[in-house]
């Protein structure tokens, strides 16, 4: 019985196999769009990347488990593991929004948030292509076309591109005209807050390139995380089962090797 286990592995990193195809070509189809925007082309690096690193990963399961190489499966079992690892990090990153009094929204500071996420959406570059999807997205377009009252406007439990993107912070104590639309105080502002003199009503500008709007997006990568939690342990759950299938194989490929059966 403990034979099954090469093939089984075998037939799992062939599912994997065919995922990395599916998702290595979907990078490369990105990459060849004649229309391709600034938002799709910073979507096409990492898709291609995580293709060809499950291509990869696939294949040395594959000839470890039936071509029996032991070295290949060691590497199999080893990426597997530091995957694992690299996973459990990014789900169990910190960093939550601010409650706002009278508010049913929160806001987002930059700061709570690891300096290593930190400079990932700092990075000008970076950046710029993250804005570009934003503005592709059309988040804030659709937030301001709802036309609510001020009373309406502070009971909405907004999401953390609504609150840090569309419009400016609570400290900043602008005017309300609409959810994209503010006025600023006359005279010097008390607050030393720089996204106050960031923000802009012009639509293609609003609060893009604010901290609280950076900070916003780190937090929706946080609340997609904790939405799929459920499928998270069910991905976990496979890669313990994957693991053990994969070590039950490697003990047997060194049997094999050391005892080689005679016809």
């Amino acid at each position: 019985m403990a034979r099954c286990s090469n093939g089984l592995l075998g037939l799992l990193n062939a599912g994997v196999l065919v995922l990395a195809l599916v998702v290595l070509g979907g990078g490369i189809w990105l990459s060849h769009r004649a229309s391709t925007t600034d938002c799709e082309r910073f979507l096409e690096r990492p898709v291609i990347a995580l293709g060809a690193l499950l291509l990869a990963l696939s294949l040395a399961g594959l000839a470890g488990s039936l071509c029996r190489a032991s070295c290949l499966l060691w590497l199999y079992l080893v990426a597997l593991f530091l995957l694992f690892t690299v996973f459990a990090f990014v789900v169990t990153n910190r960093g939550a929004g601010s409650v706002v009094s009278g508010r049913g929204y929160k806001e987002y500071r930059l700061g709570e948030y690891s300096t290593w996420l930190q400079r990932r959406v700092e990075s000008a570059d970076n950046w710029a292509k993250i804005r570009s999807c934003l503005r592709d997205g059309g988040v804030c377009q659709r937030f301001g076309a709802r036309g609510e009252s001020l009373q309406q406007f502070v009971t909405n439990n907004l999401s953390p591109i609504q609150s840090g993107c569309c419009k400016p912070p609570t400290g900043c104590n602008f005017t309300y005209q609409s959810e994209t639309v503010w006025a600023k105080p006359t005279g010097l502002n008390s607050t030393n807050d720089p996204d106050c003199n960031t923000w802009s009503n012009d639509q293609r500008a609003l609060c893009y390139d604010c901290q609280s709007c950076k900070a916003g997006v780190l937090a929706n990568l946080k609340n997609d995380w904790k939405k799929i939690a459920t499928v998270n342990i069910i991905f976990l759950i496979f890669l313990i089962i994957v693991y053990s299938v994969g070590c039950c194989a490697f003990r047997n490929n060194r049997r094999d090797n050391s005892y080689p059966a005679w016809k």
